[in-house]
C-alpha cells in the first residue's frame, strides 16, 4: 500500500468527528456495470419492461463498442462506476441524471 492510499484509508475510514450531519435515503449497489445493475436501478425506478429491454439492449452493443484511445482512461473496465442516489428513486421528472467516476 502506498502513502497515498493509507492517507486517503486513514481519512475515508476514520468516523466523521464534526457533528454535521445529513439523513438522505440512499441506496448501495455493487461496483461495477452489468445486467444485474441495470435490472436493480430499473427495478428501483419502477420502469416499464420495454424500458428495461431497451437499456439491456443499449448496454450489450455498448459492451461490443472498442474503447477509445485518444486518452488515458478506461471506461468499461473501470472498477468504479458509482450511480448517484437520485437515480434509484422513481423519476418525477422526465431526465435522469447519471455519476460515473
Amino acid at each position: 500500500m502506498t502513502e497515498e492510499d493509507k492517507i486517503l484509508e486513514e481519512v475515508t475510514g476514520a468516523e466523521y468527528k464534526y457533528g454535521f450531519t445529513t439523513d438522505v435515503e440512499s441506496d448501495t449497489i455493487p461496483k461495477g456495470l452489468n445486467e444485474d445493475v441495470i435490472r436493480l436501478i430499473s427495478k428501483k425506478k419502477e420502469e416499464p419492461q420495454w424500458l428495461l429491454e431497451h437499456r439491456l439492449k443499449a448496454f450489450e452493443s455498448w459492451k461490443k463498442m472498442e474503447e477509445p484511445d485518444c486518452a488515458n482512461i478506461k471506461y468499461k473496465n473501470h472498477p468504479i462506476i458509482k450511480i448517484s442516489s437520485t437515480m434509484l428513486r422513481p423519476s418525477r421528472r422526465k431526465s435522469s441524471k447519471v455519476l460515473t467516476s
